[in-house]
């Protein structure tokens, strides 16, 4: 069976010939389903009006309006063109590209139809789904971190929470800098426990990770009920203020959506761009890559691989710190119980989404944050349709890549396993 590889920012794409004409009929599904849900129940003369700025923006755009029945057409016809296509010869090394294509115009004809006689705001729902995105892909840097290195993290849920308890405790005796320094501090810490029972003393990476996430649970629950409640002077950091970044700022449309926030989001996109570098386009990068593929050939090169490994697992738990003090520092400004809401786990499938890079991996948290905001947004506009549906959207197409329908992610060899030096 002859086969194409692909690329798209996540790394390599394997796409068999079967999967390929199984891509291109789910393609000509999506445009199908659009005329049969969408076009057919629209009225012709309905308008859809979506703002380009945000609330409190200085920088106002003109509404965008269109007649909603073209658009659904524009958009029914690209995705079966894009279908045909596939079918007939395939896109080969821009699959992922093509895949983006359908996805994106499906979500566009959903976002016409659901406002369709009304408004929606699409600056301001974009503007969410960066804010959102930002905790979802810190937390998936920190476990390309540790996995790239070939340790398993399934903590960061539990190095997120804590962190986000210290962090509102320091910064509510002291200032939000500190409060931050204290966050990240708490996870690095956090992380040099799981790697000392994973590195050290080979306990199960899985295990390790469990009990972590279980202490930070009843840890953060218990001081949480016992002293910060009571005494809310302990519970009361405040949050970092909106920067907007000159000039930039003032750009319509994407100036307010990507250039008028607090340093959480400017720290997603700069550890996103750095870590790129770092990890593909230098010596530390190849060496932390070779001991998670194949560390005993690493060894033997005269790396050491048990001090690579204590570094990464370490500085991914200072990632997975920041991402905690993003919801109580960077968010609502006061710390409750669980607050993290199982979104360590989320950032693991934003990771694996990614195939184990930073670009891949924010792509994938940006999708988990649109779908946040999707659903606030459409509840505003009355649409018939239960949140829990549109959550849940990218858990499946999450579940359609890992499984294949795009191609195989590729996990470093070498992770989750334990190395004994000779």
């Amino acid at each position: 069976m002859s086969a194409t590889t692909s690329t798209f920012e996540m790394g390599p794409v394997y796409v068999p010939q079967a999967r390929r004409r199984v891509l291109g009929f789910v393609f000509l599904g999506i445009a199908a389903f659009i005329w049969f849900a969408f076009l057919r129940g629209v009225d012709p003369t309905m308008n859809t009006s979506m703002r380009l700025y945000p609330g409190g923006s200085t920088v106002v755009v003109d509404d965008w309006v269109f007649r909603t029945q073209n658009a659904l057409w524009v958009m029914a016809a690209g995705c079966a063109a894009v279908g045909a296509f596939q079918l007939v010869r395939g896109f080969g090394r821009r699959t992922s590209l093509a895949f983006a294509m359908v996805g994106g115009m499906f979500v566009f004809a959903f976002l016409s139809w659901a406002a369709s006689g009304g408004t929606l705001n699409l600056a301001g729902m974009l503007r969410i789904m960066v804010v959102r995105s930002v905790p979802l892909t810190l937390g998936a840097l920190s476990g390309i971190l540790c996995d790239r290195a070939g340790v398993v993290n399934i903590a960061i849920e539990g190095m997120m929470l804590t962190a986000a308890m210290i962090g509102t405790i320091v910064g509510s005796i002291s200032t939000l800098w500190i409060g931050l320094l204290g966050a990240v501090l708490a996870g690095g810490l956090l992380g040099l426990v799981h790697a000392v029972m994973s590195i050290k003393y080979r306990t199960d990476q899985i295990i390790s990770g469990t009990v972590i996430n279980i202490f930070a649970v009843g840890i953060t629950s218990f001081i949480s009920g016992k002293f910060m409640q009571p005494m809310p002077q302990f519970n009361d950091p405040g949050i970092f203020v909106p920067y907007e970044i000159p000039l930039l700022g003032q750009i319509p449309f994407l100036g307010p959506v990507l250039f008028r926030h607090n340093i959480f989001v400017y720290a997603m996109i700069f550890f996103v761009v750095f870590l790129t570098f770092m990890l593909f386009k230098t010596r530390w990068g190849l060496r932390h890559r070779a001991v998670g593929e194949h560390p005993k050939a690493a060894d033997t090169l005269g790396i050491d691989v048990f001090r690579t490994r204590y570094m990464a697992v370490i500085l991914g738990g200072m990632m997975a710190g920041l991402a905690g003090a993003y919801f109580t520092l960077g968010s609502v400004g006061k710390f409750d119980q669980v607050m993290t809401a199982g979104r360590g786990f989320i950032a693991l499938a934003a990771m694996i989404f990614g195939n184990w890079t930073p670009i891949g991996a924010m792509i994938a948290g940006l999708l988990f944050g649109f779908s946040d905001s999707l659903a606030a947004s459409l509840a505003l506009l009355r649409v018939k349709i239960p949140s829990e549906f549109l959550l849940m959207s990218p858990y499946i197409i999450t579940m359609l890549v890992l499984a294949g329908v795009v191609g195989r992610g590729q996990m470093p060899a070498a992770d989750g396993t334990p190395y004994e030096k000779e």
